[in-house]
């Protein structure tokens, strides 16, 4: 199969998430992000450090099936399994918040416990091994904890969020790193016995996607970024 040649719109998409996740302190030196092209392809970002992506950094085209290419970082396999089972998922973060880091040092992950994070609810799942996602009986072991959920934490390595587009993921991300830090409040109080949403359909409710809810998040996060247009 052909593979599809990404437009420059599609490129500074992924450009522009992935500078959004530096700047809000989810990724140092590590981290991608990438953007479905179609069933079978998506768009991967440069391997190097996404806050130093430039306009001259062009992502790298990668299938859902088979070997990644020369050059792609080996976490990417994370992004062909999601691909490969949620045809719903467009768009995909993979990052390190350090809330959340510092909530899977003790094997915890963020519980439904205010607004952001009522889209996790009841939690996020979490990845129980330690070791870097580098084979592809990990990936599928991340996938399979991920199941429908919008974000998984990948044990101290980090997380993932999905989503259908790359502009929500990363405002998933946002929202996850923003309920671990609440997690961690709640946890160094010794109020984790508190229920907030008592019920899915209450955490559902919240967790609603309309009023421009992503549009006024990304705007927020790609502020004045070298190539955003903001909407």
């Amino acid at each position: 199969m052909t593979k599809p040649i990404p437009t420059p719109a599609q490129e500074q998409l992924v450009r522009t998430t992935g500078r959004a996740l530096a700047r809000a302190g989810l990724a140092t030196a590590y981290g991608h992000c990438s953007l479905r092209l179609d069933a079978e392809h998506f768009l991967v970002c440069a391997p190097r450090p996404m806050g130093l992506l430039t306009p001259q950094n062009s992502g790298t085209v990668v299938s859902v099936h088979g070997p990644l290419p020369d050059g792609v970082l080996g976490e990417v396999r994370i992004h062909q399994q999601v691909y490969k089972r949620r045809t719903e998922v467009n768009g995909i973060c993979r990052f390190f918040p350090p809330h959340v880091m510092a909530l899977a040092a003790m094997k915890l992950t963020p519980s439904a416990r205010h607004g952001f994070s009522s889209y996790f609810y009841p939690h996020v799942p979490r990845w129980e091994h330690t070791a870097l996602v580098r084979n592809e009986a990990a990936a599928e072991g991340v996938v399979d904890t991920l199941g429908n959920a919008p974000a998984v934490v990948v044990s101290v390595n980090g997380a993932v969020t999905v989503a259908d587009s790359i502009q929500k993921a990363l405002v998933l991300a946002w929202f996850l790193e923003d309920a671990g830090r609440v997690e961690n409040a709640v946890q160094a109080a010794g109020h984790t016995d508190i229920s907030i949403f008592n019920t899915p359909q209450e955490a559902q409710e919240r967790a609603t996607w309309n009023g421009g809810i992503v549009e006024r998040m990304w705007d927020y996060l790609t502020h004045d970024d070298i190539e955003a247009t903001n909407t």
